[in-house]
């Protein structure tokens, strides 16, 4: 019997807090509040609705800070996925770098949407936009 390995390229250093983040969110919205999210863009409708339903309930920022970290850990990577990008990371903050060069923000704009200000499904569409080579 002959076995294939498969070679799965190394993540960059830079993805590995952000792809634990990402996971964690995953894996607590499907247990706890029964969401899946699939990785894809269209499951960032969901993610803009849920905060959008966390700032209309009025929950404190200093309550949501870690869930919209995660939020936004997911966004990106699902801009990762859609557009061929990589995580960057200086100084603790962490971007998606599309193919095109452009350094994308998934954490400002899940404050921003936590603000009433922003969308994650509009980011990764505006990212996918310019983002494919």
């Amino acid at each position: 019997m002959t076995s294939t390995t498969r070679q799965i390229p190394a993540r960059p250093q830079a993805a590995v807090k952000p792809v634990r983040w990402a996971a964690d969110m995953v894996s607590t919205l499907r247990e706890g509040a029964r969401l899946h999210l699939d990785h894809s863009a269209r499951s960032l409708w969901r993610v803009d609705r849920l905060i959008e339903d966390l700032r209309a309930e009025g929950t404190p920022y200093p309550a949501v800070e870690n869930v919209l970290r995660g939020l936004g850990a997911y966004a990106g990577e699902v801009i990762v996925r859609e557009t061929g990008g990589e995580w960057w990371a200086t100084g603790g903050d962490h971007w998606i770098r599309t193919p095109d060069g452009r350094l994308w923000d998934p954490f400002d704009e899940a404050r921003r949407c936590f603000g009433g200000h922003g969308s994650l499904r509009l980011l990764c569409r505006d990212a996918a936009r310019g983002g494919r080579s």
